[in-house]
């Protein structure tokens, strides 16, 4: 269901203690220079329980008193980035907004979860090239008690391990205050700019995007059940090559593909990347607690999706994609080559983007009150891709919730194939445009009642698609591959 939002308080929140003068300029890595500007986006749900939990006053007074001596360890966050160079940490600090849920129970969001509405409990627009603030809160209220705590990151300077890492360590931080002091709190370690060197550019870098225009998100939960069927389908023999049994998201990432092949008639070639963390694939490994923007994309060649062996051997492409993120690849991604952006435009190649957060510790978020019902990332307002595709696990880790980004065609396709219908729950929720331009931006000054704005808001001409630098393009080999074949 629809969501009207009106934000009632906001206030900037600064570190509570100082951050030192050697630690004031933070350097973006290279990774972090060639990420697009937009933000990421996560948002916590919990219901009101009267027995455990205090009222809201005391609820957001303990989370602006845990986010500012959390935001001590975390300094960068408080501070801001300047040129796509550097972040200031001048402990300028973050926002934190207060909002009412008007005329809607936290249960009518959780029984219909429409993406692009959720999207409303954050504080800022999720596309925006002039996200210098790296941070910001909102705290929402619903009718019944329950509430939301929204979160935007930008992706300049963290993916989504770095966020979830965040949001874990303010959560541990709430609740020690509380006092559960046997729980860790996680520091830390911004040193992805001695790994990927910043780079200058003889033109400076500015990683543009563009809006999403009639694109419709919808999110789908497969089963386990169902998604060991299609694991169990995947595997066989193809083109004479045993294919061993694929991982779920390969399983989910080849079953997907290969329905948007479907419902457009086999007209082009497919491809996709997919978002891979690079923290296990060094040698030796790196601590997951290492902050910033350290993942890549492995790329399959464009084909055509056409037959039931082609599933097979997409499902066999993405984990060869994946598996060529190893180390030579990453000394090579270190000396600034090999990085896969989008230059590649036209109507000859469908190109689906995957990432998954599953094995993510989503639901430890716990602030004091208990885990959260539930946890939405939200939806991508941004054209970088012909189709976007975000998997999470479900509360219950049991099966896998898939947040769609196509084209609003495609999806009135989609919805009437039959073999994709048939492997997801029989009732699927979360439906509505994809547009980030139909709400106010954040004013710190603006009127009660106004959404606020402390960012500009994004010219309304969309704008070509550019993300990495100069004469880095999309897929590498694969675009050589497509030359070939047309």
């Amino acid at each position: 269901m629809a969501v009207e939002v009106e934000v009632i308080s906001k206030e900037i929140i600064k570190p509570s203690s100082p951050t030192p003068n050697h630690l004031r300029h933070h350097q973006f890595s290279y990774l972090d220079q060639i990420a697009p500007s937009i933000y990421s986006s996560l948002v916590l749900f919990f219901e009101f329980n009267g027995e455990t939990q205090p009222n809201i006053t005391e609820i957001s007074n303990h989370l602006k008193k845990s986010l500012a001596e959390v935001l001590t360890i975390f300094y960068p966050l408080a501070g801001r980035s300047h040129y796509n160079l550097y972040i200031d940490c001048n402990d300028q600090g973050i926002p934190f907004l207060e909002a009412r849920v008007n005329y809607c129970k936290l249960s009518d969001v959780l029984h219909n979860p429409i993406p692009d509405e959720v999207n409303k409990l954050v504080p800022f627009d999720l596309v925006d090239g002039d996200n210098n603030i790296p941070l910001g809160v909102q705290l929402n209220v619903f009718e019944c008690g329950g509430f939301a705590i929204g979160q935007c990151v930008s992706h300049k300077i963290a993916d989504a391990l770095s966020m979830l890492m965040f949001s874990k360590a303010w959560a541990a931080t709430t609740r020690r205050a509380l006092g559960d002091h046997q729980v860790e709190i996680q520091h830390p370690e911004f040193v992805a700019a001695t790994l990927f060197p910043t780079k200058l550019f003889a033109q400076q870098l500015e990683p543009r995007i563009s809006v999403a225009k009639n694109k419709v998100t919808k999110r789908f939960v497969f089963d386990a059940s169902n998604i060991e069927v299609l694991r169990a389908k995947y595997v066989g023999i193809h083109e004479n090559q045993v294919i061993r049994r694929p991982s779920r998201f390969e399983t989910l990432s080849a079953f997907i593909s290969s329905r948007f092949a479907a419902v457009t008639e086999y007209e082009k070639l497919h491809s996709s990347i997919h978002a891979v963390n690079l923290r296990p694939r060094f040698d030796p490994p790196l601590p997951l607690h290492y902050f910033g923007n350290l993942v890549s994309g492995a790329g399959t060649a464009p084909s055509l999706l056409n037959t039931r062996g082609a599933c097979y051997g997409m499902a066999r492409q993405v984990r060869e994609a994946i598996s060529r993120i190893d180390k030579g690849y990453i000394k090579k991604l270190q000396g600034g080559a090999g990085h896969m952006s989008r230059s590649l435009t036209g109507d000859e190649v469908v190109a689906s983007f995957y990432t998954s957060l599953c094995k993510f510790p989503l639901y430890d978020n716990d602030f004091g009150w208990g885990r959260p019902s539930w946890v939405s990332v939200g939806s991508p307002g941004f054209d970088l891709f012909d189709n976007v595709v975000i998997f999470v696990d479900t509360r219950d880790a049991d099966g896998i919730e898939a947040c769609i980004t196509s084209p609003k065609e495609v999806f009135t396709k989609l919805e009437s194939d039959t073999e994709f219908l048939g492997r997801v729950r029989p009732i699927c929720v979360g439906s509505g445009l994809s547009s980030t331009h139909h709400r106010s931006h954040l004013q710190m000054s603006g009127h009660r009642g106004n959404r606020p704005s402390m960012i500009k808001k994004p010219t309304a001409q969309t704008k070509p698609v550019t993300w990495g630098a100069g004469s880095v393009n999309l897929f590498g080999l694969a675009v050589k591959v497509l030359k070939k074949k047309l």
